[in-house]
């Protein structure tokens, strides 16, 4: 528990140091909120006069007001300060669930018949619901028939996600290759989303490249200290920040000619180059990524694999798709040719239009508009079924039990501990967005750089005290243990 008490107290205090943004993952179109305006929403309709104060006091002052509990100080931030400790306390309910024995847990177990029967009554469920909303004509609208817009891209990650889920917490062994399938294409839309959101949007300033990595890294960088696991258990994150680099400095570099197709042809082929030099001759990877040991290695508890380097699993993970978000990018690229033929087919005659849309269906898996919402928040799902839905007991273990809060009830247990679960999970992304807001200003780079030096030295102090109270408690653990040795001995 210390950690979390450390953790605590970095939040409040980091807090003292912010200002507003928002960011997500990339959309086609116009369809994004002002961000002045999505800050102004999540900030809870706070005066105009109180967010002004906050801008224009230094950090000194904040940490003063802060530190003597000045009450217009606590009412003028009454919403960041709530969000910070309910997600202080969403923390502390992964370290119950999964450090703790507070909970009991429960062996997996897979059965096909039941694995089908739910995942197909999910598909009735919402296919009904999609009927239902489709009958509604204001449902659709220009925007909404683009081809892989936001709400299609968001759906197909959400009923990935929902067989990803449900492998792991049934042990679905035999699906495994659908699965690796699966984390190719979250991949593929690193790639896709990336570019498109930097061709367009010709966005490359140092905030939104911060909101990005804020949204990628936040959640899962307090995961890894409170539950101090490595940052590879969760290896989608790192996957997804390296890939994102990567399109970020393909397209930011030179960025005034991406509109030359050799530039771009150029581009796309140095980032095959640069995979092949990485990956693909033998000893580059080790030389490579051997500075970033201490962030990309994984110590794995299972003794079975105990003699495996530390950079083993990055190797393998990120070698298994190393290539796909490239294609995504290249993809990115031909999509507006791809819709402008989407749309010479709208006006073509009926029967010509109704032919090849037939074909076009037959061919595809029709899916419906339920977990649209899923989508959006399959990084915190990822990370959240690790500690509150399955049950891992030890630093970087791999979850092999499930969390149990009605024993002998499986079914029963799984339908609480779910909706927990994606309760929990949904609530994280709306957390995770609106403290973004606060610590990563969109457009002041200098208060974001003072906000980065101070959340840095603050860590720092923090690491250190907590460093020196570790080796308090561990001393005096000793020590009591050797007299309770020699009293028994006497």
């Amino acid at each position: 528990m210390f950690h979390v008490k450390i953790l605590c107290a970095c939040q409040y205090l980091t807090f003292l140091v912010s200002s507003h943004s928002d960011a997500n993952l990339v959309e086609l179109g116009n369809e994004t909120i002002k961000e002045d305006d999505r800050a102004i929403l999540l900030e809870g309709g706070l005066t105009k006069s109180a967010s002004a104060k906050f801008h224009s006091s230094s950090i000194k002052a904040n940490l003063i007001r802060f530190i003597t509990m000045d009450d217009s100080f606590l009412l003028e931030n009454r919403v960041t300060l709530r969000a910070m400790s309910e997600f202080g306390a969403i923390l502390v309910y992964f370290y119950i669930c999964d450090r703790t024995d507070f909970f009991s847990e429960s062996t997996k177990k897979y059965n096909r018949d039941l694995f089908l029967f739910l995942y197909i009554l999910l598909i009735i469920v919402s296919a009904m619901t999609s009927i239902k909303k489709h009958h509604d004509k204001s449902a659709f609208s220009a925007k909404s028939l683009l081809y892989l817009n936001r709400h299609q891209t968001e759906e197909w990650r959400g009923w990935m996600q929902v067989l990803f889920l449900m492998y792991h917490y049934f042990a679905a062994k035999e699906i495994y290759n659908a699965i690796r399938v699966f984390i190719a294409a979250y991949v593929w839309m690193t790639g896709f989303g990336n570019f498109s959101y930097y061709y367009i949007r010709k966005d490359f300033s140092l905030a939104r490249f911060t909101q990005m990595m804020w949204r990628l890294n936040f959640f899962v960088a307090f995961c890894c200290i409170v539950l101090n696991n490595d940052y590879m258990l969760y290896y989608i994150c790192p996957m997804h920040t390296l890939f994102t680099l990567m399109v970020y400095g393909a397209l930011g570099i030179f960025n005034k000619y991406n509109e030359v197709g050799s530039v771009m042809a150029v581009k796309i082929i140095t980032c095959f180059l640069v995979v092949i030099l990485i990956w693909e001759i033998p000893g580059v990877f080790d030389i490579f990524w051997s500075p970033l040991t201490f962030l990309l290695g994984y110590g794995d508890p299972d003794q079975s694999k105990a003699n495996f380097p530390r950079l083993h699993e990055w190797h393998f993970r990120s070698g298994l798709d190393r290539y796909i978000w490239i294609i995504g990018m290249i993809y990115a690229y031909y999509h507006p040719n791809v819709e402008k033929w989407m749309e010479k087919l709208e006006e073509s005659e009926t029967k010509r239009r109704l032919s090849i849309k037939t074909s076009i269906v037959a061919s595809s898996l029709v899916v419906s508009c339920i977990i649209l919402w899923l989508g959006k928040i399959t990084l915190e799902t990822y990370i959240s079924q690790f500690h509150i839905w399955l049950r891992s007991s030890v630093p970087n273990g791999q979850p092999k039990w499930l969390l149990c809060l009605i024993p002998d009830f499986p079914l029963l247990n799984f339908t609480l501990t779910t909706f927990i679960y994606l309760l929990i999970s949904y609530r994280l992304f709306e957390l995770t967005n609106s403290l973004k807001m606060v610590f990563v200003p969109t457009k002041d780079d200098r208060r974001l750089l003072y906000n980065f030096i101070a959340g840095a030295a603050i860590s720092l102090c923090l690491y250190c005290i907590s460093l020196i109270l570790l080796q308090i408690s561990q001393t005096l653990v000793r020590r009591l243990t050797f007299t309770a040795s020699r009293i028994v001995f006497v």
